[in-house]
C-alpha cells in the first residue's frame, strides 16, 4: 500500500484539534494561540484551506478573549472540515482477505 502524505497531514491535524478540544480549560491562552497558529500554518502549507480559514478566524477570536464555548465550536468545525478532506475508509484501510477453506488431508 502506498503512503499518502496528505492522509498523514490530515491525521496530524485531527490529532492536534482533538488534543486541544480535550484540554479545554486546562491550557493557557498563549499556548492555545500557538497551537492554533501551528494548525493554521500546516493547513495552509498543504492546501487544506477550510481548516486554515477556520484556524485564522479562531486566532482572531482568541485575540479578542474568546469564550470557551466559542473556541470549542471552532474546534468542532475544524474537525468536521478535516474529516471531509479524508478519503473514504475503504480507500485507506486494506481489505482483509477472506480465509481459504481448509481441507484435512488423510494419509
Amino acid at each position: 500500500m502506498r503512503h499518502d502524505p496528505k492522509l498523514a497531514i490530515l491525521a496530524d491535524l485531527l490529532r492536534r484539534v482533538d488534543g486541544l478540544a480535550a484540554q479545554r480549560g486546562h491550557v493557557s491562552v498563549p499556548r492555545l494561540h500557538d497551537e492554533v497558529d501551528q494548525i493554521r500554518h500546516i493547513a495552509r502549507a498543504f492546501r487544506v484551506d477550510s481548516v486554515g480559514d477556520l484556524a485564522a478566524t479562531l486566532q482572531s477570536v482568541l485575540s479578542l478573549d474568546g469564550l470557551d464555548s466559542v473556541i470549542l465550536s471552532y474546534l468542532d468545525r475544524m474537525r468536521d472540515a478535516i474529516t471531509t478532506e479524508l478519503p473514504p475508509l475503504e480507500n485507506i484501510l486494506p481489505l482483509v482477505p477472506t480465509p481459504a477453506t481448509l481441507h484435512r488431508l488423510h494419509a
